[in-house]
């Protein structure tokens, strides 16, 4: 249960009400996040537009770009997050011990250097305030152009954005993790790099 309620279908408008089969048909399911949005119509195209560009974007590795999002929405701290991230993660071919390791992703034999650089640079970029010092960022621009930075930096971003509105409301998981390994919301101290 959500701090609103949605809109619901039979209130829709005919344009949200297309964007309610589009998110079903792309995730199975109706989604809390959509149906808050809905409230504001224009919001909701314009988070959708932003969405499907990103997910148009594919200069980076798919699973670079998946952990990235799962340790963002662990330190947002947001368990709707965490659910469908862990989801797109394994999708991506994240493995559990991955997914169960993101809080410990230093000291974890289970990730490469560079995806322990990219969770660095997601931590760095969903702490508050941001911290991403000029050494990470010298050292991403050793593996990634200024176009694969950008994609990478909007992926996280993103993220954050989406936790924090799922937090607002108190959004809860919906399923997408259930009976599978699933990242946890991580404490704050446990996000310090």
């Amino acid at each position: 249960m959500t701090r609103i309620e949605g809109v619901p279908t039979r209130s829709a408008g005919p344009l949200v009400r297309l964007i309610y089969r589009l998110s079903r048909r792309q995730l199975g399911r109706d989604v809390d996040p959509v149906a808050i949005y809905a409230h504001a119509p224009g919001l909701l195209i314009g988070y959708g537009m932003f969405e499907q560009a990103t997910a148009r974007q594919h200069r980076v590795d798919e699973r670079l770009k998946a952990l990235a999002e799962t340790k963002a929405a662990a330190i947002v701290n947001c368990e709707f997050c965490c659910d469908i991230a862990s989801s797109i993660a394994r999708d991506a071919g994240i493995t559990e011990e991955q997914l169960l390791a993101l809080p410990k992703h230093r000291e974890s034999a289970a990730f490469t250097a560079l995806e322990r650089l990219v969770l660095d640079y997601a931590v760095a970029l969903s702490r508050t305030p941001t911290q991403v010092g000029d050494e990470l960022f010298a050292t991403m621009r050793m593996h990634f152009d200024e176009r694969q930075l950008v994609e990478l930096t909007n992926v996280i971003v993103l993220e954050n954005m989406r936790a924090r509105f799922n937090s607002a409301f108190d959004m809860t998981p919906s399923g997408f993790s259930d009976g599978m390994v699933c990242a946890a919301p991580e404490a704050p101290a446990d996000a310090a790099v």
